[in-house]
């Protein structure tokens, strides 16, 4: 697994980011705009906050060979074209004209699928050293899937269901009129919000759980300490 994960951060952007650009480009109808909506949302939300996560806060780390800082240059796409992939089967056939109903379906669909899936891989990540996370839970000696808990259903869960809303309304515009300056002013829009709301939904529920922001590095607590 350590093999398949290290080798999955290279090979899997430079096939999946083709393939998500080729599969929503032909699920829109030919619509450029919606298909660069979908791929580059989660790709440029995947280079800000990991990124502020790893060389600024210094609350994660990846340990691979290719690093800028604590970071991996390569993730906006590992994440971005792995989410694109992912949120595609959520959104079912195009909608010009989505109703609450749509969009709260899609934003669920896709918010359960990326929580659920990211929580597999961090954990997976965790526990075979490819990732570093230095939060609560991984100061008070829990497991792989108790660390990424405490910071996927924000992440990864929010995001996905701001993501997917998102999506499904830039639908009922795009797909009526495609517009390359539109689209950028949706995605601007979306990727603020997605970086945004996670962020402090992430620093309330660490304050209610844990009394902090959840925004500095902790230290493994040794055994001595937690027995006295």
């Amino acid at each position: 697994m350590r093999r398949f994960l290290h080798l999955y951060q290279y090979f899997g952007p430079a096939l999946l980011t083709p393939l998500a650009a080729w599969a929503w480009w032909r699920h829109d109808g030919g619509n450029g705009p919606l298909a660069a909506l979908a791929l580059g949302v989660p790709i440029l939300h995947a280079y800000v906050v990991p990124g502020i996560g790893t060389n600024v806060l210094g609350m994660w780390a990846f340990n691979t060979r290719l690093r800028l800082g604590k970071f991996r240059p390569q993730h906006g796409f590992v994440f971005g074209s792995a989410t694109a992939v992912l949120t595609l089967p959520c959104m079912g056939a195009p909608d010009p004209a989505p109703g609450l109903a749509a969009i709260a379906v899609t934003a669920f669909c896709v918010g359960a699928v990326l929580l659920a899936v990211n929580w597999l891989y961090d954990a997976l990540a965790l526990k075979h050293g490819i990732l570093e996370v230095y939060n609560q839970p991984f100061a008070d000696g829990a497991g792989p899937a108790a660390i990424a808990a405490d910071y996927v259903p924000w992440f990864f869960g929010l995001f996905g269901l701001i993501h997917g809303a998102g999506l499904r309304m830039a639908e009922g515009v795009l797909l009526n009129a495609p517009s390359a300056t539109l689209a950028l002013a949706l995605g601007a829009a979306l990727v603020a919000a997605t970086i945004t709301l996670p962020a402090l939904a992430y620093v309330a529920a660490s304050y209610l759980r844990h009394g902090h922001s959840g925004c500095r590095p902790l230290a493994r607590r040794t055994v001595q300490a937690q027995n006295s």
